[in-house]
C-alpha cells in the first residue's frame, strides 16, 4: 500500500494561519484601534511609543512573508518576541482569552506555533522552495 506524504501540506496549512493571523492583527492595530491609538495603548502598559510601529511593521511584513514563504524559517523567529510581549501584556489577565482584557493561553499557543513553523520550515507551496529550486545545479551541465 503506498502511503501519500501530506506532512508538507500540513506545514504549509500552518503557515498560512500563522500568516494570516499576523497580518489580520497588524491591520487590526492600524484600521480599528488606529496607530495613534496602539501608540497609546503600547506607552499606558510602560513601552515606548515608537514599538507600536516596529510591531505593526513585523506584523504585516512578517505574516505577508509567511503567506509567502519567503525565509521562513528567519521571520517565525523574528516574530516570537512580539508574541512573547503579547504574552506578557496579558499575562495578568489569567489564562483563558476569553477572560476580561484576554488572557495569554492565545498568544502562548502561537508562541508554539511560531517556533514549530520555525523547526519545520515553509511546507508545500513556498517561494523559500522555488528559490532552492533555482540554486540547485542542473545535473550533466558543468
Amino acid at each position: 500500500m503506498n502511503r501519500i506524504d501530506t506532512t508538507p501540506c500540513g506545514i504549509f496549512v500552518l503557515r498560512l494561519a500563522l500568516g494570516t493571523m499576523f497580518v489580520s492583527h497588524g491591520l487590526l492595530k492600524i484600521l480599528v484601534f488606529t496607530v495613534p491609538g496602539t501608540i497609546g495603548f503600547f506607552e499606558s502598559l510602560g513601552y515606548p511609543g515608537w514599538l507600536a510601529h516596529v510591531t505593526i511593521a513585523a506584523e504585516i511584513g512578517g505574516g505577508v512573508l509567511l503567506l509567502l514563504g519567503f525565509r521562513t524559517r528567519l521571520v517565525s523567529l523574528a516574530l516570537i518576541p512580539i508574541l512573547l510581549g503579547a504574552v506578557q501584556v496579558h499575562w495578568t489577565n489569567g489564562w483563558t482569552f476569553s477572560a476580561p482584557g484576554g488572557g495569554w493561553e492565545y498568544p502562548a499557543f502561537l508562541v508554539a506555533a511560531a517556533a514549530a513553523q520555525a523547526l519545520m520550515g515553509s511546507g508545500s507551496l513556498a517561494l523559500d522552495t522555488v528559490l532552492a529550486d533555482r540554486r540547485r545545479p542542473v545535473e550533466g551541465v558543468a
